[in-house]
């Protein structure tokens, strides 16, 4: 057993990072870990973590291990915000928190999970620090690419790329850790388009996978710009529903322990004086349900682009496997109605919508205008 074990399909990065903990020469301060979603780089980081305080250099099964991987370890400090962006006071906290010795550990270790959610005046805070280390800190960031994370910051790390997974080994990590049978397992991970943890969830909750269906039969289902736009609402409400449903009983939690700590009973009226705290952990809350219906919305648009992607390969009579092998009909379906040409401006529109949501730009206008890109056009 080893921290390394659940990183499927990336050997070479395992090398380097188990490399730089066998070998202290190899070893620097502040690392990039970049990455498609679904390439495990977080995953990644937290091995790495573990490996570089186990005095084994990762056996998976020590108390440190244990506590890294479970993010009990006192020296290592993980930031995974569920925010649309990390707060400039809580960089300003990591910093604090790099400048002092490690307390249990080898060394004191400072992840970020989102490095590309910080806003140019957070980057340049956290600059300072990476530029001027303090021994026996590491800093461990992840973004999707170097370009995600400002050419200042990126310079000063040294970087690790991880790739996707081949689908087989996303498909056998599903077998031999999860007790998936291995047809399902496959589906799950062709689906998942080789995103371990999305390949688990479709794997194990027919009702995700089902939503995933339901996403693609939207194809089909416009006919005209009315289509669409009924089509855009209802999807962005499911995303809406969605968020709510994920965070209603935690966000009911924390206002509970909030009032608690406040010395507020139930069914009190809050005090003046305290209202701005009420009020901080509900625009807290409000981010953190936008950043979820964000993602929602971007996995669909994924799955779009993976349907649109099958339709091409059927178009252009390639040999190429499909995502969607277990919906070939439909997919045939789809691609006997439209062309190649069509098929990829579909694939652009989509694309520019998640950009689009990316930039912040209001998910009911992209995805309406997507929407309307998706309609059938004359051959």
């Amino acid at each position: 057993m080893s921290v390394w074990d659940e990183l499927v399909g990336q050997s070479a990065v395992v090398d380097v990072l188990a490399g730089a903990v066998a070998e202290p020469a190899a070893m620097t301060h502040a690392w990039l870990l970049t990455g498609p979603p679904g390439s495990g780089r977080s995953n990644a980081a937290r091995a790495f973590a573990a490996a570089l305080q186990c005095e084994q250099g990762g056996c998976g099964t020590c108390a440190s291990c244990l506590s890294v991987m479970r993010g009990t370890h006192p020296d290592v400090t993980v930031v995974a915000t569920e925010k649309v962006t990390i707060a400039i006071d809580e960089v300003r906290g990591l910093i604090s928190d790099a400048a002092r010795a490690p307390s249990a550990g080898r060394w004191r270790i400072i992840l970020i999970e989102d490095a590309d959610r910080m806003l140019e005046r957070t980057t340049n805070v956290l600059l300072k620090a990476i530029e001027e280390p303090v021994p026996r800190t590491v800093w461990l960031l992840c973004a999707p690419s170097p370009q995600d994370v400002m050419v200042t910051i990126r310079s000063r790390c040294r970087k690790v790329s991880l790739r996707i997974p081949p689908v087989d080994d996303v498909a056998a990590l599903l077998v031999s850790r999860d007790g998936i049978d291995p047809e399902t397992a496959s589906i799950a991970a062709r689906a998942a388009q080789s995103h371990v943890g999305l390949a688990r969830r479709y794997a194990r909750d027919p009702e995700a996978r089902e939503r995933r269906n339901s996403v693609l039969r939207l194809a089909a289902s416009i006919r005209g710009v009315s289509d669409a736009v009924i089509a855009a609402g209802k999807l962005v409400e499911v995303a809406q529903e969605e968020a709510a449903s994920a965070s209603a009983e935690r966000d009911a939690n924390e206002l509970a322990s909030l009032m608690r700590t406040l010395g507020i009973e139930s069914g009190s009226n809050v005090p003046p004086a305290l209202r701005s705290q009420i009020k901080q952990l509900e625009d807290e809350q409000k981010r953190r349900a936008t950043r979820h219906q964000r993602d929602v919305l971007d996995q669909a648009m994924l799955d779009l682009l993976s349907l649109y992607r099958d339709v091409l390969m059927i178009q252009l009579r390639t040999q190429s496997e499909l995502v969607n092998a277990e919906q070939e009909e439909y997919v045939m379906q789809v691609a006997s109605v439209t062309t190649p040409v069509h098929t990829l401006a579909k694939l652009d529109a989509i694309s520019t919508a998640r950009k689009r949501l990316a930039g912040n730009v209001s998910p009911l206008l992209a995805v309406e205008a997507m929407m309307v890109a998706l309609r059938p056009t004359a051959h």
